[in-house]
């Protein structure tokens, strides 16, 4: 309200000393304007309001006319009570102000109780980290009191222990020798003893010597008169005896015919023995050639009845079952089939057959289903069976075509490896008995039998003996399998050692999800120059991860997996075969050079 009492907001507002000097001056300035001199009288004779003579009156004349105008006004009250609100406003502000001071003393407190406790809490952490060294000092030191208690009883057992086997020592050195005392003493009174006794018996054999050797002349004497007379009645009985047999001539005839019977009936049963025999071998036995046939003996068929009478009554399959070949292949073997199963039919003779090309082709393989086929038994030979035995191969090879000849049936003669023995009898490398035995080979197959059908399998066809060429009717080629072939035979194998044991039986392995098809044309052109035996064996090993995973799925990283390291070894087959033919190579270019080398000197 400074506009009031006439001030602007930049001008002090001018303070009285005390509350009595402003009073007095408001009463001087009341009273009537007459008496000024006493007022000046006053102001001179006391410098008590000296300091007033500057006060501005029209102030507190423009106040008392505000107050009288506000008086007047309709807004008094309402100005009044506005500055009663503001004042209350003004003490609520001094309040709410106490109040933050006060909660800021409360927080300051709290704050100061939160330090006293924090470094209350350090002083017994403090004081716990004290303790549990202190703690720890002592564990020590007890420890090492009772490793030094150790240690010293420990030294002291040792040296119990080192007084002990000492005088252990002395005990013992003292026994031995003691033993080594006795027995000499022993020792000298056995030698005493031994030389009285032998003195004795020296002398008292001196004394009777005469006495001895009289004795000895007395027992030889009457040993051999006993052995004359033994001898002297032993001749008398036998020369009676032949005397009597001699007078009498029937005794000596039938003697005589007794003893021819005798030699007779023994040569005889050895020979007819022999006979027997070989014939059971022949009709009964099998040849030791043979290392697989599907002919039964008399003694296996006791032992597999079943299995013989499920033979006798299956129907003959086709010849082309489980083998996969090119198409061209397939209708020329088809071709031979057929014409074997009609050769036997009509009981003509059999074509010798040479099939040729690499290992795992399917030529074993096709002579089985060809023997099944045409409803034949079949025996399985290899050459290299031929060679270790020596000087009775010949023997051996005339039981092996005796033994074809007498089924009723007819047997395919499957000779595998057969360049092992069948080589050119020329050739340095072959043996004599090796030679003996092709003859007897080429002795038995010289003419076309009905017996038997002659089927041979080589790799090195070449090696042949030129008779041996002479003799075969058709030759047949196996090559490996194209990638039309190889897809068929990953699916057939897959089929046969997968999808079949996961879907049927007992179920014993499971096939993870891929896509089969678009599996089966990948493989199959990653295994270029894979032979049919080897993708068997791919089969095989798909199983085998299977087994030998632990929850038995086959998944389509272990297929990739088995068909990598399938291709890696074929792959190291082939550069050891490689390295093989370039050493021999060498060889024979060396054996070559060495053999030009003489003829070149003569010359």
């Amino acid at each position: 309200m400074s506009w009031i009492f006439g001030l602007n907001k930049d001008q002090e507002v001018p303070q009285p000393q005390s509350f009595e000097q402003a009073v007095g001056a408001a009463g001087g300035g009341g009273s009537d304007g007459g008496k000024d001199d006493g007022g000046d009288k006053k102001d001179k004779s006391s410098g008590s309001y000296s300091n007033w003579s500057n006060f501005d009156p029209t102030g507190l004349e423009r106040a008392a006319k505000a107050a009288k105008d506000l008086d007047k006004s309709t807004n008094a009250k309402g100005a009044l009570e506005l500055a009663k609100m503001q004042e209350q406003n003004k003490q609520l502000e001094k309040q709410a102000k106490i109040k933050e001071y006060e909660g800021a003393l409360e927080q300051m407190k709290l704050d100061q109780s939160r330090v006293q406790q924090e470094e209350r809490r350090k002083t017994l952490s403090h004081e716990t980290q004290e303790h549990q060294k202190r703690a720890q000092y002592q564990d020590q030191l007890a420890r090492r009191r009772y490793d030094d208690q150790l240690s010293q009883q420990k030294r002291v057992n040792e040296e119990n222990l080192l007084k002990q086997e000492d005088s252990v020592k002395k005990q013992e050195s003292m026994r031995r020798s003691t033993i080594e005392y006795e027995a000499e003493l022993k020792h000298k009174n056995d030698m005493k003893r031994l030389e009285a006794e032998l003195s004795g018996k020296a002398q008292i054999e001196r004394e009777n010597k005469d006495i001895r050797n009289e004795q000895i002349r007395i027992q030889a004497r009457e040993h051999r008169d006993t052995v004359l007379q033994s001898i002297q009645t032993a001749g008398s009985i036998i020369g009676d005896g032949l005397r009597a047999f001699i007078s009498d001539w029937d005794k000596v005839t039938a003697s005589v015919a007794g003893l021819t019977l005798l030699a007779v009936g023994v040569y005889s049963a050895k020979q007819g023995t022999s006979v027997l025999g070989r014939y059971a071998e022949a009709r009964l036995g099998k040849p030791s050639l043979v290392r697989d046939t599907s002919r039964f003996t008399p003694v296996e068929v006791l032992k597999h009845p079943i299995k013989f009478c499920k033979k006798w009554f299956t129907r003959p399959a086709s010849a082309l079952q489980g083998v996969i070949l090119k198409p061209t292949l397939e209708e020329r073997i088809r071709e031979i089939a057929v014409t074997t199963r009609n050769t036997k039919s009509n009981r003509g003779l059999y074509r010798n057959i040479l099939m040729h090309g690499p290992p795992g082709t399917g030529k074993t393989l096709f002579a089985k289903k060809l023997a099944m086929h045409s409803g034949m038994d079949y025996a399985i030979m290899t050459g290299g069976d031929v060679a270790p035995m020596g000087r009775e191969g010949v023997s051996a090879m005339h039981k092996l075509f005796d033994w074809a000849s007498t089924s009723r049936r007819g047997v395919l003669l499957f000779v595998d490896e057969a360049d092992a023995f069948l080589r050119r009898r020329s050739s340095e490398v072959i043996s004599e008995d090796l030679r003996s035995t092709l003859n007897a080979f080429l002795y038995r197959t010289g003419e076309q039998s009905n017996k038997f059908m002659l089927v041979l399998a080589s790799n090195q066809p070449e090696q042949f003996d030129w008779a041996i060429n002479d003799r075969l009717d058709e030759m047949v080629e196996f090559g490996l399998p194209g990638l039309d072939e190889r897809e068929r035979m990953v699916r057939f194998y897959f089929d046969q050692y997968v999808i079949k044991p996961a879907t049927e039986g007992k179920k014993t392995l499971k096939v993870g999800k891929f896509d089969f098809n678009a599996k089966c044309s990948s493989i199959a052109e990653m295994t270029e120059g894979l032979s049919g035996r080897e993708i068997a064996k791919l089969g095989v090993a798909w199983q085998a991860a299977a087994f030998a995973s632990d929850d038995g799925v086959l998944t389509s990283e272990m297929v990739d997996a088995r068909v990598m390291d399938a291709v890696k070894q074929h792959q190291q087959k082939i550069d050891w075969q490689k390295s093989e033919e370039s050493r021999l190579g060498k060889l024979e270019k060396l054996h070559d050079r060495k053999i030009s080398e003489p003829t070149t000197k003569q010359k």
